[in-house]
């Protein structure tokens, strides 16, 4: 095999960070050689920074505990050091456009689990399996920056991977109006019961400025590449409300949907099961086998049993009925810093890849 591409991560303390690094060990394609992080961290070993406060279920690996942290706004540094960059930074949405931006115009590409360039026009926002048509954008987005092989990627937000893939599965019954309630996990908020004691047994009917990306997020997945921008479809309402809730990694979703064209409970089950993308013929490494799942139990999903379906990159889908007032409901579940963050910008990355966007330097 030849080399494997060198990658550095921005932000590689927090927990997205650290999901990121956990998810590279042993990667067949990608290799992380730079970790970056917030200045306080500059020059200490990766381990030292972050072993008192190491999120994930697996140990530290080898490969990285050695890493010694650069400053992540010294870009023109780290930028030299790799061939392409994972973005997990913790800063205002402002802060974070500027440095993505400066990354990607020393030429080197930043697949982003951020927010910040999600509405930026040229920029693709991709859950592989649904739009991966979106990267087709890049080029006028090289244009504006300037670059020839710079560019920003960014993924969507992971409250949508619960329900936006089975909407995705069913377009062709033309679903026109959704009600959605995400049920959140903490791990979206970077916490674990220990950083947040409070959440045991409570529930918080609030998530700051979740319930627009779970409305608008989708519409965009949907939209079309034209005049080398993306605009946004305007197919289907969608409302929602989004909630916290004790569990630490999985997100679930109850949704009522309403369709044009009224299909069967059987043909609905039969397009979620048999729906695939890019990633499933290309093979690529982090791609589930099946992406979704169908679980005809009453009780499931259920996020103890299901939530690491396909090493957590699949979304499972439950309890779908026919409605006296929606055509149907069902619910779905999805990890969120898996699928929803670190492993959905990681396929992404195995995409662009596979699509040439990103090459040595």
């Amino acid at each position: 095999m030849s080399q494997k591409l060198k990658v550095g991560i921005l932000g590689a303390t927090g927990m997205v960070g650290q999901r990121f690094i956990s998810l590279l060990e042993n990667h067949p394609w990608f290799e992380v050689v730079t970790v970056a992080a917030s200045p306080r961290s500059e020059g200490k070993r990766y381990e030292d920074v972050v072993k008192d406060r190491w999120k994930m279920d697996t140990p530290i690996p080898e490969g990285v505990k050695d890493l010694i942290i650069y400053n992540v706004n010294d870009v023109e540094k780290v930028a030299s050091t790799v061939d392409f960059v994972f973005s997990a930074v913790d800063m205002t949405k402002d802060e974070i456009k500027a440095i993505e931006e400066a990354y990607a115009k020393t030429e080197t590409p930043v697949v982003s689990n951020n927010s910040a360039h999600r509405w930026t026009k040229d920029v693709p926002m991709v859950v592989p399996e649904i739009n991966p048509e979106h990267f087709d954008v890049i080029e006028s987005q090289k244009k504006r920056l300037g670059t020839t092989r710079g560019f920003i990627a960014v993924k969507p937000n992971c409250s949508i991977q619960s329900y936006a893939p089975a909407l995705t599965a069913w377009m062709e019954f033309e679903p026109y109006e959704v009600v959605a309630t995400t049920y959140q996990a903490i791990s979206g908020a970077g916490k674990t019961f220990k950083d947040w004691p409070e959440m045991n047994g409570n529930i918080i009917p609030y998530i700051g400025g979740e319930e627009e990306k779970s409305e608008q997020e989708p519409l965009r997945l949907w939209g079309k590449v034209e005049d080398g921008e993306i605009k946004k479809a305007d197919c289907t309402v969608i409302t929602t409300q989004c909630i916290r809730v004790p569990i630490l990694n999985g997100h679930t979703a109850a949704a009522f949907v309403k369709f044009r064209k009224k299909p069967t409970k059987e043909q609905l089950i039969e397009k979620l099961v048999n729906f695939k993308g890019l990633p499933q013929e290309l093979e690529l490494p982090s791609a589930p086998k099946q992406f979704i799942q169908y679980l005809s139990d009453d009780n499931r999903p259920q996020v103890q049993l299901d939530v690491n379906y396909e090493n957590g990159m699949g979304v499972s889908i439950g309890r779908l009925r026919e409605d006296s007032v929606y055509d149907y409901k069902f619910v779905g579940l999805s990890h969120n810093t898996v699928r929803g963050a670190a492993g959905g910008a990681v396929l992404c990355a195995e995409l662009l890849k596979a699509k040439g966007f990103i090459q040595p330097k």
